[in-house]
C-alpha cells in the first residue's frame, strides 16, 4: 500500500490571499463574456425580451457590437475579482480555521464551513460593491437607446462619474440582494466546495487536491449555488442598473420589493433570465478559479519546500 502522502505546510496569509485573488482574476478573464451575456440576457427580460436562446442573444449582441462587447467591463470584472476573490476565499480559510480552533475539533465539519462561508462571503460583498455596481453598468451600457448610454471610457471614469453624479452611497445600492446572494454563495459555493472535496476525495480515493477531485467538488457545488442565487442577481441587476422614474422616485427599493415587482410584471420564470450564461459564468469561474488557486499553491510550494524550515 502506497505510504499515506505528507500533510502540506499551512500557508502564511500573504499567500493564502494573493493566491485566492490571483485564482480569482485568471478565471475571470476566461468567464467574462458569460458574465457580460447573463447581466444583458437578465435585464432584457423588463421589456419581455428575454425569450430567446443563449446562442440566438449571444448571436445578436456579437452581431450588433462586434465580438468585443462580450468583454464591455473587463476591467471592473477583475477589479471586482481583486476585492471579492481575495477576500471572500481568504477570510473563508481564516474564519474556518479560527472556528475550528475556538470549538477545538480535530476534523472541520459541514457546519464550521457553512458559517465560515456565510460569514466571509457577506464580508467580501460590502468590500467589493462599488466594482461590482461599476461591472453592471459597464455590461450593459451598450444594450440602452443611444441617448441613454453613459458610454464609459473605462473603470475610472465609470467610477468617478457615477460618485459625481449620483453620490458614493450608489456603490451600495442593491447591497442588499449583493450581498445576501454572496452570503449564500458563501454557502453553496465555497463550504460546499470545500465539503465535497473532501467528501468526494475519499469516496473515490482520489487526492484531495488533485485537478479532477477539484473540477467535480467545484461542478457540483456550482450546480447548487447557480440555481439558488439567481433571483437575488436579477435583483442585484435591476437595482444597480435603474434609473429614477419621472417623480424622481427609484421603481426598486428592497430586495424582496425587486423580485415581486421582477415576478410580477414579467413572470416568475423572469428571476431566471439568462440562468444558462449565468451557469456558465458560475461553474466556469468556479473550476477554473479553485483549478488555478490550487496550482499557484502548488507551485509555491514546490519552490519554498526544498528550503529547510528555521523554525
Amino acid at each position: 500500500m502506497a505510504a499515506k502522502p505528507a500533510t502540506p505546510p499551512k500557508l502564511s496569509p500573504a499567500v493564502s490571499f494573493g493566491t485566492a485573488g490571483s485564482g480569482g482574476v485568471l478565471a475571470w478573464v476566461l468567464v467574462h463574456p458569460f458574465n457580460t451575456l447573463a447581466v444583458r440576457m437578465s435585464l432584457a427580460g423588463k421589456g419581455g425580451g428575454g425569450d430567446v436562446s443563449l446562442v440566438q442573444f449571444t448571436r445578436r449582441v456579437v452581431k450588433a457590437e462586434g465580438f468585443g462587447a462580450l468583454y464591455k467591463g473587463l476591467s471592473a470584472g477583475v477589479a471586482r475579482q481583486i476585492f471579492y476573490s481575495t477576500s471572500r476565499f481568504g477570510l473563508y480559510e481564516m474564519y474556518r480555521d479560527w472556528i475550528q480552533n475556538a470549538r477545538g475539533t480535530k476534523d472541520v465539519d459541514f457546519l464550521t464551513r457553512l458559517v465560515a462561508g456565510s460569514t466571509s462571503g457577506g464580508c467580501a460583498a460590502l468590500i467589493s460593491c462599488p466594482a461590482e455596481v461599476t461591472l453592471v453598468r459597464m455590461s450593459n451600457d451598450a444594450a440602452l437607446p443611444v441617448d441613454q448610454r453613459r458610454n464609459y471610457r473605462g473603470i475610472f471614469d465609470a467610477f468617478y462619474r457615477t460618485a459625481q453624479s449620483e453620490g458614493v452611497g450608489t456603490f451600495w445600492r442593491g447591497s442588499t440582494p449583493f450581498c445576501t446572494r454572496c452570503v449564500i454563495v458563501g454557502m453553496f459555493q465555497v463550504a460546499t466546495y470545500d465539503q465535497f472535496k473532501q467528501v468526494i476525495s475519499k469516496q473515490f480515493n482520489l487526492e484531495k487536491n488533485g485537478a479532477l477531485n477539484v473540477a467535480l467538488s467545484a461542478n457540483v457545488a456550482s450546480l447548487l449555488y447557480s440555481f439558488v442565487t439567481m433571483p437575488l442577481e436579477t435583483a442585484k441587476n435591476r437595482m444597480a442598473f435603474q434609473k429614477p422614474l419621472a417623480d424622481g422616485t427609484l421603481p426598486y427599493r428592497g430586495t424582496i420589493q425587486t423580485i415581486r415587482s421582477v415576478a410580477t410584471a414579467d413572470g416568475v420564470g423572469s428571476l431566471w433570465n439568462g440562468y444558462l450564461p449565468y451557469y456558465a459564468r458560475c461553474a466556469g469561474h468556479t473550476v477554473l478559479m479553485f483549478l488555478f488557486v490550487e496550482e499557484l499553491r502548488r507551485q509555491y510550494l514546490a519552490r519554498v519546500a526544498p528550503q529547510p524550515s528555521t523554525a
